[in-house]
């Protein structure tokens, strides 16, 4: 069938490991130093694995493919000890939509930020620059009215937490989605920055992400989203160090 499937580039791959662990499925193992496909049809082509790669030699691709088979997994798993992985489509539907009575965070909502006070201020006092609600690429609308003519922050969730000025010398004027390609699911984002791009006119994207090997899943689906969408917007990269640097 023609499905979209993770594909290695070996001449990119250095056996570090590093994608392997990051496969819940088990679909991804070394041979002879170089990252391989087990089997096609243990790859659900999700594409958790992409941002653990250094080298960027994991990508998707659509291809004709073995269908994915759950069933083979849960063997697959089972045969080396491990338990079988819980995938995003067997959640139950409120684990995906926020919307209607739920959370009120879910809701679109814009605001102008208060008025900056001085650095000098007492812990507590210090003025947010968020300007929107929400901010989580599973709940924001791509078609939301703070997208328009915006300055666009893609923010990896731990970026905050690391650099301690995020709001002043990032956050400040600019619109902001966040998600995690460690946890949640690279094609989605994929997907949601394709439509956010083509939507929505976009002024530039600034993507922040943890210098770890795993946060790097956010800057590839910003990349391919932005292809996707076949638009020309100004594009950066920044890297915060896990000691809450700029490491570029």
């Amino acid at each position: 069938m023609l499905r979209k499937i993770v594909t290695i580039d070996p001449d990119k791959c250095d056996g570090c490991g590093l994608c392997v662990p990051s496969c819940a499925e088990g679909a991804i193992k070394l041979v002879d130093g170089k990252a391989v496909l087990s089997a096609e049809n243990l790859c659900d082509g999700l594409g958790a694995c992409l941002g653990e790669c250094p080298r960027d030699a994991i990508q998707i691709e659509e291809r004709e493919a073995d269908e994915f088979d759950e069933v083979a997994v849960e063997k697959h798993l089972a045969d080396q000890g491990k338990p079988a992985p819980v995938h995003p489509h067997a959640l139950p539907a409120a684990a995906h939509h926020h919307s209607g009575g739920g959370c009120p965070g879910s809701r679109a909502m814009s605001f102008a930020p208060p008025e900056a006070v001085s650095d000098s201020a007492q812990v507590g006092s210090r003025q947010s620059r968020l300007a929107q609600w929400p901010v989580q690429l599973h709940l924001v609308p791509a078609t939301a009215p703070y997208f328009q003519g915006a300055d666009l922050l893609i923010t990896a969730d731990c970026v905050p937490v690391a650099y301690a000025g995020y709001h002043e010398d990032f956050l400040r004027g600019k619109a902001v989605v966040m998600g995690c390609p460690k946890l949640d699911d690279n094609n989605f984002y994929i997907q949601k920055l394709t439509e956010l791009f083509s939507k929505s006119d976009i002024k530039s994207i600034t993507v922040l992400k943890m210098e770890v090997p795993c946060c790097g899943g956010i800057a590839v689906a910003a990349r391919q989203a932005l292809a996707a969408s076949g638009k020309q917007i100004p594009y950066r990269e920044v890297t915060i160090g896990i000691q809450g640097q700029i490491k570029g």
